[in-house]
């Protein structure tokens, strides 16, 4: 089971560059595309969802060629989009019947099964009968799983999935997706760090349309495995140590300014070494795409 996206690049008519030149080679389980919003993430994901098109390059899923035969893919493909409509007075358990009578379960006695099973899969049993527009976020996107795992499908595409869940719904859905992703690939297209930290054993993260890095989340954090630095200061000092070192990032925390950088060698000047995260390598990639930007 293996998703190969090569020389992948798209161009709107506006003249953004949305994708450029995208290589991606994606087995079996949780696959993170972590990126800003705004950095090809949603073209990439539509893209191979078979819902737009792109200039160049190609997509193959197993023997499947995406962009000449779309209607193969979509036989295996689940789908939860950045954003997505229900029909609001309908509720959880009609809308679900619906959907895989769509997708071709034909017998009522197995659409009614199925239905049951999904519901039961993503917490949604006991509030079937409920309108979809009294569901909360958290609902919303669990009934957006389960619409996605009609017909058993082989890969699935998740579009920031958890932006606007609180914690708990957070959670949840991480335990879901946690367990989606034993047997099928699920590609998991988000902003936040901490849902591709939690959940995925590979990943990429995407800036301006251009795959930066991929790989492991623990091997990306510890290619800055001492060379990254923080220090607490004044608010006010930002502008400073701006100019003399490279901040890849600044945050409150207990109310004080801390801010991060990188650097090569010990800066000294107060400074102490910290441990990288995802965050830190995110953040020092992005940096260097801006860097560089502005030197070309």
């Amino acid at each position: 089971m293996k998703l190969t996206i090569k020389n992948l690049s798209k161009t709107y008519e506006n003249g953004v560059q949305a994708l450029k030149n995208v290589n991606l080679e994606i087995g079996k389980g949780m696959y993170g595309l972590l990126g800003q919003n705004g950095a090809g993430k949603s073209t990439l994901m539509r893209t191979i969802a078979t819902l737009q098109d792109a200039d160049s390059g190609s997509i193959t899923f197993n023997s499947i060629n995406v962009f000449k035969q779309p209607n193969e893919l979509r036989k295996v493909l689940g789908y939860l989009p950045q954003e997505f409509g229900v029909y609001p007075t309908v509720n959880a358990e009609e809308l679900l019947m619906h959907l895989a009578d769509m997708k071709g379960v034909v017998s009522k006695g197995e659409r009614k099964e199925l239905v049951q099973y999904l519901l039961n899969k993503t917490n949604l049993y006991d509030v079937r009968k409920k309108r979809l527009n009294s569901y909360s976020g958290g609902m919303k996107q669990r009934f957006g799983i389960a619409q996605a795992l009609i017909g058993n499908p082989e890969l699935i595409i998740v579009d920031e999935p958890t932006a606007g869940l609180d914690p708990m719904e957070r959670n949840r859905f991480y335990n879901l997706l946690s367990e989606i992703g034993e047997n099928t690939i699920v590609i998991l297209s988000t902003h936040i760090v901490e849902d591709v930290s939690t959940l995925c054993n590979q990943m990429a993260i995407i800036g301006e349309g251009e795959v930066l890095i991929t790989g492991k989340p623990t091997e990306i954090e510890n290619q800055l495995q001492g060379k990254v630095f923080e220090k607490e200061i004044a608010k006010n000092e930002v502008e400073k140590y701006s100019q003399q070192f490279n901040v890849i990032s600044q945050n409150f925390h207990l109310g004080k300014m801390h801010i991060t950088i990188f650097s090569e060698t010990e800066p000294g000047n107060g400074f102490t070494v910290k441990t990288p995260n995802l965050e830190d390598s995110y953040f020092n990639l992005l940096f260097n795409q801006k860097k560089t930007a502005e030197l070309c």
